[in-house]
């Protein structure tokens, strides 16, 4: 009997899974970000972090096919030994920890800055947290449905941008590479964060019901972060002049904020609603396999207790932590280059190991 098909996942769900984590506070800063390093030719470091990410992703796919039952603390145990399943449960639980509070943090941030300046951020979190818990209680396939949920009632949110280009000037685009390819290259860096989330594959791979189909929808969850990156960042800088896009925090939401309807005069307030609908789906995942991998260490499997002290630790964190914007940004920094590690380098480095060792042992029954 497989050991995780009580909570299988469909394929469609396992891509706005993926997608969903990588669409995070990405969505509202990357244009800027690479507008400072890379002006209007920041949109080519989107497809080449694309590339960078897709390969990478593939590359976690071919791993875990070695053990498709399990996920990456079972295979490690299998390969390495227990010791080594408990470190990576370990490492996993605290990167996946960090990584939800802080976009958690960011998000309350984002709502205290446009929609409710005067709500203490305590009360702003617990208003988080109780929705958040009810949802990831309900185990990967419950956040499944939710990510396919959220894609389905925020699809008609893209459609809005283009109002923004009756008043854009497409020759901002041009020329292409107008400082050469180094800043280019600088750019690469914010944009593989961006498409960071992919590396939850290492431990989803043993719910998808359809695993021969993981490696296409993995490649279908990138290309939808892609899409949406490059949709959001191409309309800020056709609609921005170049030196007037760095001086907006949040670029993708600013630019609505010349939208008028008759039946509502800021649009952008709806829209960053809905952006806070858009970023649960990255922590909420990041929550859920927190206490998964506490629970892998200790053999359980009922992970609605341990969520609820997740929750609590996190909201009487902010009676101790006072944060900000500056503060926040060292956090994703941390996050980011933890990320690097552990979604980019880590799969080539386990590829390999897993590698040697089959052959290894592929070599020792042929004596």
């Amino acid at each position: 009997m497989k050991k995780y098909a009580f909570n299988d996942i469909t394929l469609m769900q396992y891509i706005f899974l993926i997608a969903g984590i990588q669409l995070g506070i990405g969505l509202l800063q990357l244009p800027r970000e690479l507008a400072e390093r890379a002006g209007t030719d920041g949109w080519i470091a989107i497809v080449i972090g694309f590339v960078i990410a897709t390969c990478s992703s593939l590359m976690i796919i071919q791993v875990m096919k070695r053990h498709p039952e399990g996920t990456l603390f079972d295979l490690l145990k299998r390969y390495v030994g227990k010791w080594a399943g408990q470190a990576a449960a370990v490492v996993t639980a605290l990167y996946f920890a960090f990584f939800s509070y802080t976009i958690m943090v960011r998000a309350v941030l984002f709502v205290r800055s446009w929609i409710l300046p005067k709500t203490p951020d305590i009360v702003m979190l617990i208003l988080l947290a109780v929705p958040s818990y009810l949802v990831a209680r309900g185990g990967v396939r419950v956040l499944g449905r939710y990510a396919e949920l959220v894609f389905y009632i925020t699809l008609w949110m893209p459609f809005f941008y283009l109002l923004s280009l009756r008043e854009s000037n497409w020759l901002y685009l041009l020329p292409l590479f107008k400082e050469g390819l180094q800043p280019i290259l600088l750019a690469v860096k914010p944009a593989l964060f961006a498409f960071l989330g992919f590396e939850v594959a290492f431990l989803l791979y043993p719910f998808l019901k359809s695993k021969q189909y993981a490696s296409q929808g993995i490649i279908v969850a990138n290309t939808l972060a892609l899409l949406v990156y490059l949709h959001v960042t191409v309309t800020c800088n056709v609609f921005y002049s170049p030196d007037t896009i760095t001086h907006f925090n949040e670029p993708s939401v600013n630019v609505l904020k010349t939208m008028e309807f008759r039946f509502i005069e800021r649009l952008e307030i709806v829209f960053l609603a809905f952006f806070v609908i858009i970023i649960s789906t990255t922590w909420l995942p990041g929550m859920y396999f927190t206490v998964f991998s506490i629970n892998w260490m200790f053999g359980r499997e009922d992970h609605r207790k341990l969520l609820q002290w997740l929750m609590l630790l996190f909201v009487t964190s902010m009676f101790f932590v006072k944060p900000s914007f500056n503060k926040t940004d060292k956090w994703i920094e941390v996050v980011n280059l933890l990320g690097i590690c552990f979604g980019y380098l880590f799969p080539y480095v386990l590829w390999l190991y897993v590698w040697i060792h089959d052959r290894v042992q592929w070599r020792r029954r042929g004596t």
